[in-house]
């Protein structure tokens, strides 16, 4: 039976299971955190994109002010925005992020995306997403990987964060951080679900001592409830909730379609950051390590592949595609 944590690479533990705060208003997130510390999480994955770090900070501060839990016993990851890769940029946004979430340090740091936006001044527009204004402008910065993984480690070096990592990278970039990396490249986060799979580059990260998160477990689930533009991909394709294999999975260990989602990916070593305001699917979702699933019956998931992937900033961003997944 898989265990409740994972070894990182710079040794550390992190949780298996966590809470993912996309999406997460920003003005019921403190509660929200406080009450998923209530059902036993420890983990939470934030973002400077996400627009409620702040709040999720206030949150685990009132949990530790009440005792549920201590600061060593949670476990933060959060990302650097596109538009701060430069090295001061990417060292001071750490340091702000660092400020805003109010926990003395990151557990883990991730770099949100392999592509470089020209900067903008936090104080000028502070949650600037894809876009420079309001007209929807699109543009990139010639800032290279290197400079902004080693930045990272600068961050390390002066203690704002204990474990550095990349999001939405593929295995070339992967590659490439390998040879160069001073600080061990300890977590890969990725859109992972049934209808995309990643065989190869799961192997890629494992081999290499990566632990990998996944994302939107519940495939085209995430996706309905956003702007047409990024739900568009997923408003015609067939829940995984309803799919026969998950269904069937289901109904045999007596767990719901959710929890065999996220089975399907812990039992695979892959940590899984579900969310939920409902109480009971909080503690349905952090119960995915209590049964196990026979290879077959993982495989019989698997073979929903379609290799559709929903965030795609190469589809969402149709004036100026960022094509990194190509």
């Amino acid at each position: 039976m898989a265990q409740s944590t994972v070894t990182l690479a710079s040794g550390k533990e992190m949780p298996l299971v966590g809470f993912g705060l996309w999406k997460v208003p920003k003005e019921t997130a403190a509660d929200t955190v406080y009450n998923a510390i209530k059902a036993g999480y420890r983990l939470f994955d934030g973002a400077y994109d996400y627009q409620n770090e702040k709040e999720a900070g206030e949150g685990i501060r009132r949990a530790i002010a009440d005792g549920l839990v201590t600061r060593d016993q949670i476990f933060i990851t959060t990302k650097l925005w596109n538009n701060y890769h430069r090295r001061e940029h990417a060292l001071a946004m750490a340091q702000k992020q660092n400020e805003t979430w109010g926990l003395g340090y990151i557990d883990l740091f991730l770099m949100h995306f392999p592509c470089a936006l020209k900067y903008i001044d936090p104080a000028e527009r502070q949650y600037p997403a894809w876009w420079m204004d309001d007209a929807g402008t699109v543009e990139t910065d010639k800032v290279p990987i290197r400079e902004t993984w080693e930045a990272m480690e600068e961050i390390v070096d002066s203690g704002i964060a204990r474990s550095i990592g990349v999001s939405n990278f593929q295995a070339q970039s992967i590659y490439d951080i390998l040879t160069y990396a001073r600080h061990p490249l300890s977590a890969l986060q990725i859109e992972h679900h049934p209808y995309l799979v990643q065989p190869d580059l799961i192997q890629v990260a494992q081999e290499n001592g990566i632990v990998v998160t996944a994302y939107s477990s519940f495939g085209p689930q995430s996706f309905v409830e956003l702007p047409a533009q990024f739900s568009e991909k997923a408003k015609d394709i067939p829940l995984l909730f309803d799919a026969g294999p998950v269904k069937a999975l289901a109904a045999k260990y007596q767990v719901t379609p959710a929890q065999v989602l996220l089975r399907w990916a812990t039992q695979r070593n892959i940590a899984v950051i579900p969310k939920s305001n409902n109480v009971s699917r909080l503690a349905q979702n952090l119960d995915v390590v209590g049964f196990d699933m026979t290879a077959d019956e993982l495989q019989s998931i698997a073979a929903l592949d379609k290799g559709l992937r929903f965030n795609d900033p190469g589809h969402y961003l149709p004036n100026h595609p960022i094509r990194i997944f190509a």
